[in-house]
């Protein structure tokens, strides 16, 4: 019964009509109090998962070196000489057929498919011969049938030096030497194409799935020296798998150094491409607008350390490992870059000039990092058994490079091949200083020679890796941007109900 006539009862009127929200309180509270609990836990594992700090294994260098050279130094001069004529455009042929297997699907998805350009698209510099420098041999080229022999062409015109047609038999010998570690293209077939490689960017496609998951166990399971009975932590197509007991790890660190980097520099290559994809993914699909950036979620996914049991963060350091290795050989090749007679030939002599002082910017600062890779480490043993090691090691990634060609996605395919023949030509220079540093001032030398596709491959592929490496810090960034807003949430709730 409410009495309202005197101040005493109002009072108790007033204390009747609060307890329903003093109860409310009471039940909200201890929900209230786990919601602040799993929002600061869900910060913490935010915030301890993406730490990849310290030295790197095998190396004597340290993650936070290599972020801070390459992404205020190297990173912005890197991707404005890809910007260039030179480098935008790669010959690549996307019909070759899987050699593996004949269930290889192609993808229907709109963004699997790629655009090859018109003839009249691509500098005439570029597509009069794509394997010869100086502006002589190009002209001269321009001769030449589409898929005739390059021997043919001291016949084309009887004006040539004997110096040039010994050049152009040395050319053709190196294209089909054994010092290749990966698939050699063929870039005279009817099926090669040039693809302007700035208008069909390595992005999310929407390639997924078993048919994904087919080629990125293939090439680890049975070309990165892994006996059956290892499992490979995290993988999709052993669903709930780990590394219980930490047996592949303790494998892996009983293999020898070369084995080793083989299977961290294509776990680097693997993740790599994660970030890549997770940075351009398609966030907005309307009919009027494609909205490409960066998905967190996907992020995480692919490295979170509770999600991926422990194996993201494993990744991201071997990411910096390939990192190591593809700086080494930049530093390494200067040399042949530096000689007189080489120009990054396009026809248009003024740009040519400004990108080829670029490049040597680029070179000339690879070298100067404090802590590069040592190749020399590697197969150092005895003579015949390193020799054995080391065409073993050849023929394993050449058979990846293979692999590319089973990719279903045509846009993964390409910067499948183009990446793949990067880093095998980044082994390839590692594996000979000898021959680089007795080179001559003109001309291919007798044991080493890079194609044009070579080139392309080499630096656009280092781009990919130098590109991860900042889109890496940008993730991070993000994550802590998404942090503080959580705790600005977390510090609003917690006053509106004190």
């Amino acid at each position: 019964m409410l009495i309202w006539n005197v101040g005493e009862p109002k009072k108790q009127v007033i204390l009747i009509m609060s307890t329903p929200l003093f109860l409310l309180l009471l039940c909200i509270a201890p929900a209230w109090s786990k919601e602040r609990t799993s929002v600061k836990k869900q910060l913490d594992v935010q915030e301890s998962s993406l730490r990849i700090t310290g030295y790197l294994d095998d190396c004597t260098c340290d993650v936070e070196t290599i972020q801070d050279f390459n992404n205020k130094q190297l990173f912005p001069k890197i991707q404005k000489l890809l910007e260039s004529d030179y480098f935008r455009y790669y010959k690549v042929n996307l019909k070759k057929p899987c050699p593996f297997w004949s269930d290889a699907s192609h993808c229907g998805l709109k963004d699997c498919a790629v655009q090859p350009c018109e003839p009249d698209e691509v500098p005439a510099g570029i597509r009069s011969e794509s394997f010869k420098y100086t502006e002589e041999a190009n002209v001269l080229s321009q001769h030449d049938p589409e898929c005739e022999k390059a021997e043919k062409l001291g016949a084309v015109n009887s004006s040539l030096s004997e110096a040039t047609k010994q050049a152009v038999l040395d050319w053709n010998r190196h294209d089909d030497s054994t010092d290749n570690f990966c698939e050699v293209e063929d870039e005279h077939c009817p099926d090669a194409e040039y693809v302007d490689l700035l208008l069909n960017p390595e992005r999310y496609t929407g390639y997924k799935g078993p048919a994904a998951w087919k080629i990125w166990n293939t090439i680890y399971e049975e070309n990165c020296f892994k006996p059956n009975s290892i499992k490979r932590p995290f993988n999709p197509m052993i669903p709930g798998s780990g590394d219980e007991g930490g047996i592949f790890y303790s494998w892996l660190q009983g293999l020898c150094l070369e084995k080793r980097s083989f299977y961290r520099a294509i776990s680097g290559l693997h993740a790599s491409i994660n970030i890549h994809l997770s940075a351009r993914y398609l966030l907005r699909d309307t009919w009027f607008e494609k909205k490409w950036g960066h998905n967190i979620t996907e992020f995480k996914l692919r490295f979170d350390t509770g999600i991926t049991k422990g194996e993201g963060p494993r990744r991201l350091r071997n990411l910096f490992f390939l990192y190591l290795i593809e700086l080494r050989a930049l530093s390494k090749v200067l040399p042949f870059f530096e000689r007189p007679t080489f120009q990054l030939y396009t026809g248009n002599s003024e740009v040519d000039a400004k990108n080829k002082k670029l490049l040597l910017e680029i070179l000339n600062l690879a070298k100067s990092f404090p802590f590069p890779f040592d190749e020399r480490s590697l197969f150092a043993g005895e003579k015949k058994e390193a020799e054995n090691l080391k065409e073993e090691f050849r023929l394993h990634f050449k058979n990846i490079s293979r692999i590319m060609d089973c990719v279903g996605c045509f846009k993964c395919r390409l910067w499948g091949k183009l990446q793949t023949q990067g880093l095998g030509t980044v082994l390839k220079i590692l594996f000979s200083e000898k021959q680089i540093n007795s080179l001559p001032d003109s001309g291919p030398g007798q044991r080493f020679h890079l194609k044009r596709q070579d080139i392309v491959a080499l630096f656009n592929a280092f781009g990919r890796i130098s590109t991860s490496v900042r889109e890496l810090q940008n993730f991070i960034e993000l994550l802590e941007s998404a942090q503080k807003e959580l705790q600005t949430a977390d510090s609003l709730r917690q006053r509106t109900f004190l």
